[in-house]
């Protein structure tokens, strides 16, 4: 029977290190590295045994790792769903590498829990990539530090409904939204993702538009509830910022104009910037 270990924060966990190294390498995986994880992966009894204690209900953090799951089939559906000229890795094979992911994170989350046997049988396929826990930052592009401070204000406009300065920001994205030129936001949402594809952060594109979501789907600390803003708005305002967040990542292969009718609505959150300092 596994022992339960109770585990309130990740800061607290015993093998934070471990978790951190396996999250920190997915947007650093790339085509060989799939390859690897597919062919090192085995289902073994003994493996599969280990997975069902890693994932039971009383494992450490449980939540998070579910969470884990689902950003890296959102992280890699590309890979799995195939048919685009960029896709070099065989769906069938991506599908085999990520079980391989999903059992280092698996591992790592679940250690207090495991015996070393165990823990060494989920991790084996991913310590044939990766041999050691490394942190290192998503290649954001030269604009690096751009991306991280957008993405970084976005969180500020979840207290909106107390905020003045909050909503004027929100508002006037949302204007901006709905007025914009949709063929030409189009062709250069498909311009910076080409670039994107050529400069190998296709995945990485991915992370900056899960990151934008998670920094505007946050509740207002104060009414701890979901805002009152339509859900069509919020997802019009999402895509304005996560356009802008990609646009920054790959502006160095952008043309000038295809930038700036990504980034325009980035004058938009310099008051907010301006309140925050």
């Amino acid at each position: 029977m596994a022992r339960r270990v109770t585990i309130a924060r990740l800061e607290d966990h015993p093998n934070l290190a471990e978790i951190l190294g396996v999250l920190a390498q997915l947007a650093h995986v790339d085509d060989e590295h799939l390859e690897v994880l597919a062919r090192s992966w085995r289902n073994t009894v003994a493996v599969a045994e280990a997975r069902r204690k890693a994932l039971s209900p009383d494992s450490p953090l449980i939540i998070e790792v579910l969470a884990a799951f689902d950003a890296v089939a959102a992280l890699y559906a590309d890979d799995l769903a195939g048919g685009h000229d960029f896709i070099r890795v065989d769906p069938a094979t991506a599908n085999t590498a990520l079980k391989a992911i999903r059992d280092a994170i698996a591992a790592a989350y679940a250690r207090p829990i495991l015996s070393r046997g165990e823990y060494a049988s989920l991790l084996s396929a991913w310590r044939a990539v990766f041999p050691r826990p490394t942190v290192r930052e998503p290649d954001l592009g030269p604009g690096a530090e751009e991306v991280k401070r957008l993405l970084g204000l976005l969180p500020s406009l979840a207290g909106r409904c107390h905020d003045d300065a909050g909503r004027r920001v929100y508002d006037g994205l949302l204007v901006h939204a709905m007025t914009l030129d949709e063929e030409a936001h189009s062709g250069a949402v498909s311009q910076a993702f080409d670039a994107a594809v050529r400069t190998g952060r296709r995945r990485v594109w991915t992370l900056v538009r899960r990151s934008a979501a998670e920094g505007l789907g946050r509740f207002c600390t104060d009414c701890r509830t979901p805002h009152a803003d339509g859900p069509y708005d919020d997802e019009r305002v999402l895509e304005l910022c996560a356009d802008a967040a990609c646009a920054l990542l790959v502006q160095d292969e952008l043309s000038s104009g295809d930038a700036s009718t990504l980034t325009a609505p980035l004058r938009h959150l310099i008051p907010l910037q301006r309140t925050g300092d």
